[in-house]
């Protein structure tokens, strides 16, 4: 028997609730933001992706958003250690991680502090809180719990206790490791989703583990299903619509990690680093199966260097990376951009500089991407704006690297490399794949770097082809990669490997308008804050605002017709997860504000006035606080 028809016999019977003598109110809703909270090493992410799968198999719109604190190993029942999943469930497609949470369930009192003082939960938020605090042997935690649980309630929150241990110690010998099952149960139970899906789920989960372990975690769905049905009087229906055509549900670095298989790639180096690891460790896994090798490095450099080795000698390699590894691949980067060796180098940003906010989201690296180098190093940058994205841009990557022999700098962050969403599943292409390489004898006097005077590209060599020997250097060459320090010589290497982004850009399509094509307010994004910046767009178009939005997912170089379609427009600004001034700081004016990245990138290439709001807060960017900033910006004139 296979573990999901061990799942499917555990139980043929529907469950009945308890007789508690309340009556349950049922509520549809289009929509709720719900996160499930404890320790680390509770459980509590993988209760909150468990919940996003159900939700998405029975059709609903779903973004699950990771909550990871910034150590390895927290202290027990601490502010700091809170981990966690916020899952927003739709009636409709749903592109971001939503506003502040509608219900939250806490294993204990510390983890919710730090989501309540942060401001993540609305003000009547419905707080379902583990109740064996109140009777521990320790007087101080028994304080702690009642003072922060009086707290809440004085603050507005309905906070309801549920004795989550003692219900799991009826059937397993440690609660805390059944806990976040039976928390899935009562949020199943809650939001009604199909029990049945759900033992499904758990099969899948614990597929690894002996069949003992799914069956006591699907007996532990149960248990919280039947006590949320029998001691809760309220329950939600969110509506959904069951897919059309097969759907996954994955995050945007496992998005990554299949869309370097289906590209064809068959090498990725890398060094593990916070929030990118779990895409190599994705590789790891599944990579020997096609023929792919996952190579971990020594350090970052080392990384890049081996990519780099296996991308001249005639395969397309990857290398995986965050911010603080990015900074130290820079100068093998800036080798690849001289010797034209092909490179695709996936940057998951996280908050810096240095250490920075190991988990936590920013947008920071734009310009290190574009300028970081030392000397002029032209490189493409693509920006994923979705989970979807995340698998696509890598095959658009593979291509672009490969045919103009350049280095693409894939920027995702960890916004979305741990967020979860469905999207239809991928249809494999023979297109997305390279040809095979041309070994063939090379043509009498044909020169490694023999540019074209209008594209710059010159046909790659690989070690091995006849008539194609040469000495690979990363000092300034000429045509037969002889070092040469001629200055024209060195000018026209440089121009040919500018023209390259020339030559990309008139392939580029203009993006689409969001909205109508002219108004009085434009809002630029990049990257992952697509989702809230186009909900928060279509609210205040509602209302009759003529606000769009334009999104760039390749950044460098920008496609053609930017400058008209902000022309078109009274008034444009970004909207970005990288730091800019506020304006109304007492110290700063127009003389010294520092502006968000890609404003400042817009304001020099078309000379026209973007303005810009930012925010820096290492957590997502919501729709209502830019649907806040829209309608401020658009009362100020």
């Amino acid at each position: 028997m296979n573990d999901v028809a061990l799942a499917k016999s555990l139980s043929s019977k529907v469950l009945q609730p308890r007789s508690s003598g309340r009556a349950k109110t049922l509520t549809t809703l289009n929509e709720h933001v719900v996160e499930v909270i404890s320790d680390s090493g509770e459980g509590a992410q993988r209760c909150g992706q468990s919940l996003g799968a159900i939700a998405a198999k029975m059709g609903n719109g779903v973004w699950t958003v990771e909550i990871i604190p910034a150590e390895i190993r927290p202290p027990a029942r601490s502010v700091a250690g809170a981990s966690g999943n916020c899952i927003r469930l739709g009636a409709g497609r749903v592109t971001n991680g939503g506003n502040e949470t509608d219900l939250v369930i806490a294993f204990n009192e510390q983890v919710l502090l730090g989501r309540v003082r942060s401001g993540e939960l609305k003000p009547d938020c419905i707080i379902l809180l583990e109740s064996m605090w109140r009777e521990n042997s320790d007087p101080r935690i028994v304080g702690s719990y009642v003072a922060t649980h009086d707290e809440l309630v004085s603050a507005g929150y309905r906070v309801l206790e549920i004795p989550m241990e003692h219900e799991c110690r009826k059937l397993v010998p440690d609660a805390r490791r059944g806990k976040n099952m039976f928390a899935l149960g009562v949020l199943c139970s809650i939001y009604s989703l199909d029990l049945q899906l759900a033992r499904e789920q758990i099969a899948l989960t614990f597929g690894k583990k002996a069949a003992s372990v799914i069956t006591s975690n699907v007996r532990l769905l149960e248990a919280g299903h039947e006590w949320a049905e029998a001691n809760l009087d309220f329950k939600f229906r969110i509506p959904a619509t069951p897919a059309t055509e097969p759907q996954i549900v994955i995050n945007g670095n496992t998005a990554l990690a299949l869309g370097i298989l289906a590209s064809g790639m068959e090498v990725c180096a890398m060094y593990p680093i916070t929030p990118a690891t779990s895409a190599s460790h994705y590789l790891s896994d599944v990579f020997e199966k096609v023929g792919g090798v996952v190579h971990q490095a020594e350090d970052e450099i080392g990384a890049c260097a081996f990519a780099i080795g296996a991308s001249y000698a005639g395969k397309c390699t990857v290398t995986i990376t965050s911010g603080p590894g990015y900074s130290l691949k820079q100068e093998a980067i800036g080798l690849a951009v001289m010797g034209e060796i092909p490179l695709v180098v996936v940057n998951v940003q996280r908050g810096g500089p240095s250490t920075g906010q190991p988990t936590k989201a920013e947008q920071g690296d734009l310009l290190s991407a574009m300028f970081g180098s030392h000397g002029d190093a032209p490189k493409v940058v693509i920006a994923p704006s979705t989970i979807e994205d995340c698998f696509y841009s890598m095959i658009t990557a593979r291509k672009i690297a490969e045919t103009f022999n350049m280095v693409v700098v894939v920027l995702s962050d960890a916004n979305l490399a741990t967020s979860q969403q469905p999207f239809p599943r991928p249809r494999f292409s023979e297109s997305w794949l390279a040809p095979p390489f041309d070994q063939s004898e090379l043509p009498a006097g044909l020169k490694p770097y023999q540019w074209d005077q209008t594209t710059g590209l010159a046909r790659r060599f690989v070690p091995g082809q006849p008539r194609g020997m040469h000495t690979l250097t990363g000092l300034a060459h000429d045509q037969l990669s002889h070092v040469a320090y001629d200055p024209e010589i060195n000018h026209e290497g440089i121009r040919a490997r500018s023209l390259k982004l020339a030559a990309l850009q008139k392939t580029l399509k203009t993006p689409p308008v969001f909205g109508d094509d002219s108004g009085d307010l434009l809002v630029i994004g990049w990257g992952s804050t697509r989702g809230a910046i186009e909900e928060a767009v279509e609210s205040v178009r509602a209302e009759g605002h003529k606000v769009s939005s334009l999104h760039f997912t390749i950044i460098q170089p920008l496609p053609a017709g930017i400058k008209e379609i902000l022309q078109r427009f009274t008034r444009v600004m970004t909207i970005e997860g990288n730091w800019s001034d506020d304006p109304q700081d007492e110290i700063i004016d127009e003389t010294n504000r520092r502006y968000s990245a890609l404003a400042m990138l817009l304001r020099a290439r078309y000379l026209v006035d973007v303005d810009c709001w930012s925010e820096v807060k290492g957590q997502q960017i919501r729709p209502n606080m830019v649907r806040r900033v829209l309608l401020e910006k658009l009362r100020q004139h």
